[in-house]
């Protein structure tokens, strides 16, 4: 039966376990005590869900507090072992695809190089299965087992309904590629079991604002430095994040050519493939056959010698000018979101570290308009290389507890139900 509001007895139910499961991951251990506020519901209500949820097995009893003074209270956490996920990144190297428990921690790992194929469309879809495959495998975990798989990928993602993501990549040669179907089709894994795909700039925000640097702020961006830039910005209003395709802003007006096509894109002199690029256009001599971790890697060493030689001058002007540009690039997104923290992931910008971000910094904060500039951090990210792939991990782990923890089921018409595709549009409570 629907109230006044259109929600039934069962959309309640769905939303105080949701609630309860979603404070105990974020917040936990907690007693039952404690989460009536922390979740706005009363304590019969309380006491009935984690009822359910310990019945079926998604809490566990953590220890008690409070047994020297009063009652003591029992504290209650997510049980790690109650559910399977999978992450996936597919970067600019690699595709990266990682098994976990509910706790994020990693059980099983696959690796495949893009290789000269690059972002051939059949090689990656081959790259994604045959990792899933491998994972599973190495866990003893039946397809069916799994929650989800969380993909994240370069571009636009579009989500067709019934058709599945399909993925606009401009930057890799992608038009319209319906890579949820071309998934579907190696029949990997049973219809039920959910894909979610989404940019990897917002899967890299995702992990950060759950686990990493971005925890506790409100508003925030999550900039993914990697061959590309990227961005993911989290407002009060888009609480999940949305990608933004920042790269894509023009800093020169008919400058340097830009993967999508374009010219003077910010991409086009702050990514790590156009710091290379840039570098051997001014008489830098990466080794012969290097890759561009390994050239950004020898980039570095001649700006800043280890030994602390002179370093030299065409790496250190090149690194100089691509702070200026990621720092205009920055200074735009503060004026725009004015957010609490500007957090640098990605591999590139890992790489390149505290003492290039200090540089950006001052020039971000120096364009910028004085008030949004004065209220901002502007960090490393805290996850590491792996970010990506936990945030992949997320997009299932949300939607498994925005329908308060209830499995998905194997169904002959459909792939998902209202409230996992409200969880892939990014409609989370």
């Amino acid at each position: 039966m629907a109230g006044l509001s259109g929600r039934t007895v069962r959309d309640l139910r769905r939303e105080s376990r949701s609630a309860v499961l979603q404070r105990l991951y974020v917040d936990g251990p907690m007693s039952r005590h404690a989460l009536g506020p922390a979740t706005g519901l009363s304590s019969g209500s309380v006491s009935n869900v984690v009822a359910e949820l310990l019945a079926d097995g998604l809490l566990e009893e953590a220890g008690v507090i409070g047994a020297d003074v009063g009652r003591p209270r029992r504290l209650l956490r997510v049980r790690r072992d109650s559910g399977r996920l999978i992450g996936v990144d597919v970067g600019e190297t690699r595709v990266r695809v990682e098994l976990f428990d509910l706790a994020l921690s990693e059980l099983a790992r696959a690796e495949r190089p893009l290789g000269p194929r690059g972002y051939d469309v059949e090689a990656v879809v081959g790259h994604v299965v045959d990792g899933v495959a491998e994972v599973l495998r190495a866990a003893g975990l039946a397809p069916g087992e799994l929650l989800g798989v969380g993909i994240g990928v370069p571009g636009i993602i579009e989500d067709t309904g019934e058709g599945g993501a399909v993925v606009h990549g401009q930057t890799i040669g992608w038009e319209a590629v319906p890579l949820e179907r071309l998934l579907r089709r190696s029949g990997q894994l049973p219809s039920h079991v959910p894909y979610f795909i989404d940019n990897g700039a917002k899967a890299l925000g995702q992990a950060e604002m759950w686990f990493g640097a971005g925890r506790g702020a409100r508003n925030a961006v999550v900039v993914l430095f990697g061959s590309g830039v990227g961005a993911c910005v989290v407002t009060e209003e888009a609480a999940q994040g949305r990608a933004v395709e920042w790269g894509h802003l023009t800093v020169r007006v008919g400058g340097r050519r830009c993967r999508c096509g374009a010219r003077g894109c910010l991409e086009a002199y702050a990514g790590a493939e156009a710091l290379v690029a840039r570098w051997r256009d001014t008489g830098g001599r990466p080794s012969a056959g290097a890759g561009e971790e390994r050239a950004l890697t020898e980039l570095l060493a001649a700006a800043r010698p280890a030994d602390g030689g002179a370093p030299d001058p065409v790496a250190a002007a090149v690194l100089a000018e691509t702070a200026v540009y990621l720092g205009a690039g920055l200074s735009d997104l503060i004026n725009l979101f004015q957010p609490e923290r500007v957090l640098i992931g990605g591999w590139a910008g890992l790489q390149l570290g505290g003492d290039f971000l200090d540089r950006v910094r001052e020039h971000a904060l120096g364009q910028a308009l004085r008030h949004p500039a004065s209220r901002v951090g502007i960090e490393l990210g805290l996850l590491g290389p792996d970010a990506v792939t936990v945030g992949a991990a997320v997009l299932p782990l949300a939607a498994f507890f925005a329908t308060g923890g209830r499995r998905p089921r194997p169904a002959p018409d459909h792939t998902r139900s209202p409230a996992w595709r409200a969880a892939v549009e990014g409609r989370l409570a």
